[in-house]
């Protein structure tokens, strides 16, 4: 799991100063963890996306946004709430997902949005 800076975060997820509308940079459905270290759910949900990130290697990227130190990135997306959880598939739009979800469902997730 990688964690991104806006650098590379417009480099493998969306150059938003170039693009106005969604334009997906990755080369493998994603999953961006839009986190805080002092955050409880996003500590619950962190071995989850470890055990996923092995389980789906090489057929989906899971990348991870500390909100505390990517500001910017976190203003953009509107994070209010955390963890939230950005799903994108390589073609359509993202889908956000809020607060701390079971394996079961980021399993379900990972099949309906990303695999399709």
């Amino acid at each position: 799991m990688e964690h991104l800076t806006l650098e590379t975060f417009k480099e493998k997820i969306m150059n938003f100063e170039t693009n106005k509308d969604w334009k997906f940079e990755g080369k493998l459905p994603a999953i961006v963890d839009f986190y805080a270290s002092w955050c409880g759910p996003c500590k619950t949900i962190a071995p989850i996306l470890e055990d996923l990130s092995k389980e789906y290697d090489g057929k989906i990227n899971i990348y991870k946004v500390d909100t505390e130190d990517q500001q910017e990135l976190a203003s953009m997306f509107g994070i209010q709430s955390i963890p939230a959880v950005l799903f994108i598939p390589m073609n359509g739009e993202p889908q956000m997902s809020l607060g701390a979800l079971p394996k079961s469902r980021f399993k379900e997730a990972i099949e309906d949005v990303l695999m399709n």
